[in-house]
This record gives structure tokens, sequence and C-alpha cells, in this order.
């Protein structure tokens, strides 16, 4: 894409992410002869790059495979719902389906976060072999049955990037005190480093770094961090994502509503989510790294990696964190247990396996 075409981009895109509010509801779904319209709500603003584009694939996807007998319409955050009141919608059936991170809803069942990130985590690889394979589907189901739910992984961001700062991090005396946008159980590994957390939905991070209301900002990794400009208000970023390792984004259903899809439907939403499960991260690993060169060259952007001690200290603290998730109602000691297996298996391979060639690979 061209410098002007990124700019044309990057404005409608920041243009869709100031609408606020939610609209007046919708009427059911209609279905006739045979044919099926759904709403899709996301947490994602208008335009936006990786994640809201999924999205948007994926209902496109369900009407091009279901050759038109189902249509998706999509609503961004704040078209018919805030983008923090999206998992609600679905369940009370003011939407039929939704995209989100799972993360946002810890607050709903701690869980929730396994589904999805959580600090000094798994891969993106390791996390598809986890839910896909590693029984952690089962349990996303059961967990999610609670709630009247369905999900599926439908997409993957990568490795993210720690966050964008002002000055440097040289140490954790850095973080004190802090304000540093953050979501998922990863903010509550923050502040035990020193910092305050605060948690927004994406149309409101740019905001609210560029007022001051945070001193620094976690969204995602190079790609989408370009399209909001931070690098405008802070010229450093850091890595390895240890708070974010693998961000996988869901496909979250009305299970009354799935259910009553005939077959060859239900295989359809099936297939778009996993569809998109894999291309989305490919889309990720390649943008982050065009993204990322120019950041550094064209706009100055100081990429580093955190320090050693600020590193060893945050997956210290994200053990505590995670073995607290897993805690307290049976489903979350279920989930914790299932995905502490799976990360203590992928860890023994590591070294001979993807950890090892990449390390060789830098010599």
């Amino acid at each position: 894409m061209t410098a002007s075409g990124r700019r044309t981009g990057r404005r409608a895109f920041l243009a869709g992410a100031a609408a606020g509010g939610a609209a007046a509801a919708l009427p059911a779904p209609a279905i006739s002869q045979g044919r099926v319209r759904w709403r899709m709500a996301t947490t994602w603003p208008k335009n936006f790059p990786g994640v809201g584009i999924a999205a948007q694939r994926i209902a496109d996807r369900i009407g091009e495979l279901s050759d038109g007998l189902m249509e998706v319409k999509l609503f961004a955050a704040g078209e018919f719902v805030p983008a923090f009141e999206m998992f609600d919608a679905v369940r009370e059936g003011k939407a039929d389906m939704g995209h989100d991170a799972p993360y946002y809803w810890i607050a709903k069942q701690k869980a929730c976060a396994f589904f999805c990130s959580v600090p000094g985590g798994l891969t993106p690889w390791e996390q598809m072999g986890w839910v896909n394979y590693g029984g952690g589907q089962e349990l996303w189901d059961e967990l999610y049955g609670e709630f009247g739910l369905r999900a599926w992984l439908a997409g993957n961001a990568g490795m993210q990037m720690v966050g964008w700062f002002r000055n440097r991090v040289a140490s954790l005396a850095d973080l004190q005190g802090l304000k540093i946008r953050m979501a998922g159980l990863q903010s509550e590994v923050l502040s035990r480093l020193g910092a305050t957390t605060v948690n927004l939905p994406g149309g409101e991070v740019m905001p609210a770094l560029q007022s001051g209301v945070i001193d620094a900002a976690e969204w995602g990794g190079p790609w989408m961090d370009l399209a909001f400009g931070f690098h405008k208000i802070a010229k450093f970023c850091y890595g390895p994502g240890v708070h974010e390792p693998g961000a996988a984004m869901s496909l979250v259903v009305n299970r009354a509503r799935y259910d009553a899809l005939p077959a060859h439907l239900q295989a359809v939403v099936r297939a778009s989510a996993e569809v998109e499960n894999s291309r989305l991260l490919s889309e990720f690993t390649a943008k982050n790294a065009i993204a990322k060169e120019e950041l550094a060259n064209v706009y100055g952007v100081s990429f580093e990696a955190l320090p050693e001690d600020v590193l060893r200290r945050w997956f210290e603290v994200s053990a505590e964190v995670n073995a607290e998730a897993g805690s307290g109602a049976d489903i979350n000691r279920r989930v914790y247990e299932s995905w502490s297996r799976f990360r203590d298996r992928a860890i023994a391979l590591a070294p001979l396996s993807t950890l090892g060639f990449m390390q060789g690979r830098m010599a």
C-alpha cells in the first residue's frame, strides 16, 4: 500500500474508532425461505486493521460458503453496543454472534483469559494445540455453556509488544506509578510490578495517550499500532510480549440460535472461524515485520527488549496471577490444570523444536 493509501486507511479507521454509544436494539434475526440473517457485534472499532478486518472476513466467508443462505451483518464497537457489552449482547440474543478477545470477560469468569492469552503463557501455535487437541475446546464449551454461548478460535494476533512509552524503561523502577493501558490478567501482573493499569477498548486508547490520561499504551503489534499512531506520542516500544505471547480471538455465538441452524450452516460457521484463525496469524506475521521496519526507519521509533530484571520478574508474577485465576470455581481449576499440563509439555519440547531452531538461526 502506498503512503497515501495508508493515510487514507488510517483516517477511515480513526474516524470509525471515534464513534461511540449504542444504537437502538435491532429486531430478531430474519429467517425466510430457508435464508438466515444474523448480526455480529464486535469489540473492535470501525475499519480496524487486523482483528476488525478479520471479523468482516468471517462474516463475508459465511455468506460465500453458505452460497448466500446465511447472511451476517457486522456491527463495529459502538454501532450496536459498546465494545465491552458485546458478550452480554450475544448472551441475551440482542446479537447472534460476536468477535472478540476472550480475556475481556474475566469479570464473568477468570478462566475466560486462558482461551485468549495469559501472561507468560502459550505461543500462538501452542494455544491452538491446547484448544484443538489438548482438551481446551471441551472446557471452553462447558465454561461458555454457563452463559448460553459457544465459541471457537477465530484469529490470532501473534506475539504482542509490551507497549509504547514516552521514556526509556531501564529497570523495574521505571514502571513505578506509570498509568498504562493493559487488559486481561496481564493488567494484574503490571499492577503488582508497580504500575497503575487502565483497561480501555481500542477506540479510546489513542485519545487517552494523547490527553495524558495514560502514560503508556499496550495494544498489539507494529501493524495495528502504526495505524493508531502511537509513534506520534511515544518513541520507545518494548518487546517481547511476555504479557501476551499469542493473543487468540474468538467467534462467539448465542447457543440457542446456533443450535437452531441446520447442520450444514453450523458447519459453515465453524469452518469460517477456523479459516480465519490461520489466515489472521499469517497476516500479522507478515505485516508486523513490514510495519516495524517503517516505524523504525521512517518515524524513528526505538524498539528495545525489556531489561532482564523486568522480564524475569514479569514471569515470576505471571505464574502467581495465573495460578490465582485457576482457583475458586471448579471450572477455573480444571481449565488451569489442563492448560498448565499442556504448557509444561510445550516447554519441554521447545528446545528441540521452534525455540532451538530460532536460537540457532540468530547465532
